[in-house]
């Protein structure tokens, strides 16, 4: 993917003052060469694990003060995103300034955080539905789990995994 030059308009860079994207597999190895660090040191040292939908991901870490979000620690306020080239795919389709990036923003959350074969991630993503979380077309429940049967038993917890 190449990427467009960074926009700096407050509605790109919103979510690098409040938090950072997530890692698609094998990006954390490509943030390691580009960083020049083993992968071990970058995720000891500038990660953190973050779980949602019962999936666990890595995001770079964020500097809080006393919040329970802050600034992504690559990122600068005059320079921007001092990854640019090896940032996280969450990072780079996050365009506030579109009016796609919600889609977009949904378009990861189900690819890499909605797993339809984990009966816990369907429940906990159900819970996201139900209190009014938007989704797209095709990330309704009964289209990720099109077999009724199947999808009432994960509801009841009658199927735990």
């Amino acid at each position: 993917m190449k990427l467009a030059h960074p926009c700096k308009c407050d509605a790109c860079t919103v979510g690098c003052l409040h938090g950072s994207g997530v890692f698609a597999p094998g990006e954390i190895e490509k943030l390691a060469e580009f960083m020049n660090v083993d992968a071990e040191v970058l995720k000891k040292e500038f990660l953190e694990e973050i779980e949602k939908f019962n999936t666990k991901k890595f995001r770079p870490r964020i500097k809080r003060k006393n919040h329970p979000y802050g600034k992504c620690i690559f990122f600068d306020e005059k320079l921007g995103c001092k990854i640019h080239e090896a940032k996280p795919l969450e990072c780079k389709i996050a365009m506030g300034c579109k009016p796609y990036g919600e889609q977009l923003a949904l378009w990861f959350m189900l690819n890499h955080f909605v797993n339809k074969d984990d009966a816990e991630s369907v429940r906990q993503y159900a819970s996201y539905l139900k209190t009014g979380g938007k989704t797209l077309d095709g990330g309704k429940l009964e289209e990720l789990v099109p077999d009724k049967e199947k999808l009432r038993k994960i509801l009841s917890f009658e199927i735990l995994k």
